[in-house]
């Protein structure tokens, strides 16, 4: 039958996830089993389908021959009442013929719907079977990702000693070299750019002695008296040439 044959090519579909962890690459090989086996259980659907359409098929004949049994029971009846036996006779020859092929389809009936819910039951255990494999595929692809990334990480803690005798201390020894050398530059830069600095203020306060005597000879041949020019205290001004000092003004009481 045909739907034993797919049940059968599930099972062993279901039979190799559980034997695809001995392989190479087993989240591969239990997910290349999965989708061969979400193959075979589409297949088991179409099959069950077919099967059912079957059994809806024989269901139709059996009403078909209820109702033909039925009538020809009434019309037994019938020619009863009016009291013609012969043709009632007939009709009950034709009633147990009716009855005879009715039992065997009913049979056959239930021994199709009887072996169409098995199966169904077998297609519904094989479906949630496959979930579980479809999240225990997950699971240990997470589990199996994240124990190798343990492991890599366990072998570079393992690596990452700074040792001046690994690669890496000697690569960390030569940029804290550098380090220094720079270091050094910035620091001798900035040492040397004090000198000259003596020379650059004498001769900035020279010239600001300079420019001060420039300029209160400037007053003088101007007539200009400022505090500065004529040492005296800022109370007191002196007006164009001709102008004394004038004295501060006593406040009137």
């Amino acid at each position: 039958m045909i739907l034993g044959k797919i049940w059968n090519a599930i099972s062993a579909q279901l039979n190799k996830l559980a034997n695809a962890i001995r392989g190479a690459d087993p989240i591969a090989e239990m997910q290349y089993e999965y989708d061969r086996s979400i193959e075979q259980m589409k297949e088991g659907r179409e099959g069950l389908a077919q099967y059912r359409a079957l059994v809806e098929r024989v269901q139709r004949q059996v009403d078909g021959q209820r109702k033909q049994v039925a009538l020809i029971e009434a019309k037994i009846k019938a020619f009863l009442n009016s009291g013609d036996r012969e043709t009632a006779a007939r009709f009950a020859l034709d009633l147990r013929r009716a009855k005879e092929d009715l039992g065997e389809n009913e049979k056959q009936l239930a021994l199709h719907e009887q072996a169409y819910q098995n199966n169904l039951l077998k297609i519904q255990h094989a479906v949630k079977k496959l979930d579980e494999v479809k999240h225990k595929i997950s699971k240990y692809d997470a589990e199996l990702k994240m124990s190798r990334a343990e492991s890599e990480m366990a072998q570079l803690a393992s690596q990452f000693k700074f040792n001046v005798t690994t690669d890496f201390g000697q690569a960390e020894q030569i940029l804290q070299d550098q380090i220094d050398r720079n270091r050094a530059r910035v620091r001798v830069a900035s040492d040397l750019s004090g000198e000259g600095l003596e020379e650059i203020e004498r001769d900035l306060s020279i010239e600001k002695t300079l420019a001060e005597d420039a300029l209160k000879e400037f007053e003088k041949d101007e007539g200009l008296v400022t505090p500065e020019t004529a040492k005296t205290t800022p109370g007191t001004k002196e007006l164009g040439p001709g102008i004394k000092t004038l004295a501060p003004v006593s406040e009137v009481g």
